[in-house]
C-alpha cells in the first residue's frame, strides 16, 4: 500500500483530525453554574464593557482561523471547500502539534473576493489570528491586502510568507556553505504565482540585490506592457538589467535557481549553465522542477527540495506554528516585514556554522525547537517595531 492509499484508509479510520476538548469540567449543577448560566453572564457583562477582555476571558487569545476557498489546494488545484477540509483540518493538527495553537478549519464556498473579505471579517472578533490557505493568484494577494486594512489581528497568508520565510533561512545557510555573499549572487525564480512572488519580495527584504523572476511566458521584464498588476510591481523591483527570454536564459550564470513551479522544466544543462557552485531549490511537488540526482549530477552544490525524503526540506511547518504562537503571546496586531526576516533569521541560527553542509542547511520538520525559536524572535520583532499590544 503506497502513502496515498495509506493515508485514505487512515482519514476513513479517523473521521477527522481535529475535535474540540472542553477545557471545564461539568460534573454536578456548580460547575454548570459557573461554566454557563447564570454565572457565565459576567464574564459577557465584563467583554461587553472593554471588548479587549475577550483576550483575557475567552480561548480567543490562542485560537487561529485557517481559511480557504479550496482553489489553490496542494497541487490538486480548484477542487472546492469541502475537498479542501482535509488539508485545512491537517493544518490544524500542525498548528496543536507544534506550537499549542488551537486552529479552525473554515472553508469558504466562494470566489468573490469581497465576499470573502467581508466573511472573514464578521467572524474575526472569535479569533485570535488568520491564516490564509491555498486561495489562488492573484485573488489571494487581493484578500490578504484587503483583510489587513479591516482587521486588527495578524493575517498571514502561509502559501507566500511561510514559503518565503523558509526559502529565506535556507538560502542564508546555503550561501555560508558556498561561501557567497547575499547582496552579491544572482538569484532565479522559477513561478510567478502567489509564493514566487513573496519570496521575491522577502529576499530583497533579506539582502538580495540581483533577483530575476521568470514565469510560464518567459522572464518578467519591466518593459512588457502586458504584465498582471501582481507582476508589474514585482518587474519594477527585479531584472535591473531587462533581460529577456526562456527559463534557459535567465539560469545562464545565476548563483542561485529557486523552483515554485511544475515538474521537471530544469535541465541539466541549465544547471551547468550556471554560475561555480550554485544553489538549487526545485521545490515542485510531488515532482521537483529537477531531480536531486541530476542537480547534483550536472554540478550544483547544494541542494533542497520541499520532499521529505531528500535533504534539506524546505517545509512551511517550520514557519507558521511558531509565529503565531509568537503574535499571538506579544497580541500582535499584525506580522510585519521586520518579524519575518527575524524568522528567518532564527531558523537558519539552529544549525550551528560547525554543523553546516551540503546536505544540512535546514532544521529538520520535526525538531522540536523550531517552535520555540522563532516563537521568540517573533515577539522580539513585534515589539521593537510596535505591534505588540503586551
Amino acid at each position: 500500500m503506497d502513502i496515498r492509499q495509506e493515508s485514505l484508509k487512515k482519514h476513513y479510520e479517523w473521521g477527522g483530525k481535529i475535535e474540540v476538548i472542553s477545557r471545564v469540567r461539568v460534573e454536578d449543577r456548580q460547575d454548570l453554574s459557573l461554566a454557563y448560566t447564570p454565572g457565565v453572564a459576567e464574564p459577557c457583562m465584563v467583554i461587553h464593557k472593554d471588548t479587549d477582555k475577550s483576550w483575557e476571558l475567552t480561548r480567543r487569545h490562542n485560537l487561529v482561523a485557517v481559511i480557504t476557498d479550496g482553489t489553490a489546494v496542494l497541487g490538486l488545484g480548484d477542487i472546492g471547500p469541502e475537498a479542501g477540509m482535509p488539508v485545512m483540518e491537517g493544518k490544524c493538527a500542525l498548528f496543536k502539534e507544534f506550537a499549542d495553537v488551537d486552529a479552525f478549519p473554515i472553508c469558504i464556498k466562494s470566489k468573490d473576493v469581497d465576499e470573502i473579505v467581508r466573511t472573514v471579517q464578521l467572524i474575526s472578533g472569535s479569533f485570535g489570528g488568520i491564516n490564509l490557505e491555498d486561495i489562488s493568484a492573484p485573488r489571494c494577494f487581493e484578500i490578504e491586502k484587503k483583510l489587513k486594512e479591516v482587521c486588527d489581528i495578524p493575517i498571514f497568508h502561509d502559501d507566500q510568507h511561510g514559503t518565503a520565510i523558509v526559502v529565506a533561512a535556507a538560502l542564508i545557510n546555503a550561501l555560508k556553505v558556498v561561501k557567497k555573499d547575499i547582496d552579491r549572487v544572482r538569484v532565479v525564480i522559477n513561478g510567478a504565482g502567489s509564493a514566487g512572488i513573496a519570496i521575491g519580495k522577502h529576499l530583497l527584504n533579506i539582502g538580495v540585490k540581483k533577483l530575476i523572476m521568470v514565469d510560464k511566458f518567459g522572464v518578467i521584464c519591466r518593459d512588457d506592457k502586458t504584465l498582471s498588476h501582481a507582476h508589474r510591481e514585482i518587474s519594477l523591483l527585479t531584472n535591473e538589467e531587462k533581460i529577456t527570454g526562456g527559463l534557459d536564459k535567465a539560469m545562464k550564470g545565476a548563483d542561485v535557481f529557486i523552483g515554485v513551479s511544475a515538474p521537471g522544466i530544469v535541465t541539466e544543462e541549465m544547471i551547468g549553465s550556471m554560475a561555480q557552485d550554485p544553489i538549487v531549490f526545485p521545490m515542485a511537488n510531488p515532482t521537483p522542477e529537477i531531480m536531486p540526482d541530476l542537480a547534483k549530477k550536472a554540478g550544483a552544490r547544494v541542494v533542497g527540495t520541499g520532499r521529505s525524503d531528500f535533504p534539506n526540506q524546505i517545509n512551511n511547518v517550520l514557519a507558521f506554528p511558531g509565529i503565531f504562537r509568537g503574535a499571538l503571546d506579544c497580541r500582535a496586531k499584525c506580522i510585519n516585514e521586520e518579524m519575518k526576516v527575524a524568522t528567518s533569521y532564527a531558523l537558519a541560527s539552529l544549525i550551528p556554522e560547525e554543523e553546516l553542509s551540503e546536505e544540512n542547511i535546514i532544521p529538520p520538520a520535526l525538531d522540536k525547537r523550531v517552535a520555540e525559536a522563532v516563537c521568540k524572535a517573533v515577539i522580539e520583532s513585534a515589539r521593537k517595531t510596535g505591534v505588540a499590544r503586551k
